[in-house]
């Protein structure tokens, strides 16, 4: 069974971390695109790191160097490392993976387009 199944969220105060994992179980994900998305109740899915096959990464301009996307070797964990949190990146976050041209073209899908795979999510909240 194919399943990417996230871990790490909780509670954390402004200005501290917090590491999200993706693990991918069941399919070989190397030739895939994998991103991390977040979604508030009430709001649309937004985009929030994304990495290609090649290792080339994207960020929202909200995030950036403040979070870092990274997998293992394997392609086997995906990871968000979070840094300097803020309360508005309150929200579920969720992994996917498929196929894409590019880092800008999965990080930027349309809210309502579906992912080839997806997660349950985990969600993280941040206290000010």
């Amino acid at each position: 069974q194919v399943q990417l199944v996230e871990s790490g969220g909780g509670s954390v105060q402004a200005g501290g971390s917090v590491r999200l994992s993706c693990a991918a179980h069941g399919y070989d994900f190397r030739g895939f695109c994998m991103g991390w998305f977040r979604q508030v109740p009430g709001k649309e899915r937004e985009g929030v790191a994304a990495v290609d096959s090649r290792g080339d990464t994207n960020y929202a301009d909200s995030v950036k160097g403040r979070f870092t996307i990274s997998q293992d070797n394997g392609k086997i964990t995906l990871y968000l490392q979070m840094n300097s949190l803020k309360s508005e990146d309150t929200g579920m976050y969720y992994c996917a993976a498929d196929y894409c041209d590019t880092t800008t073209s999965i990080l930027y899908r349309p809210p309502r387009t579906p992912f080839r795979f997806w997660g349950q999510g985990t969600q993280v909240t941040v206290s000010s």
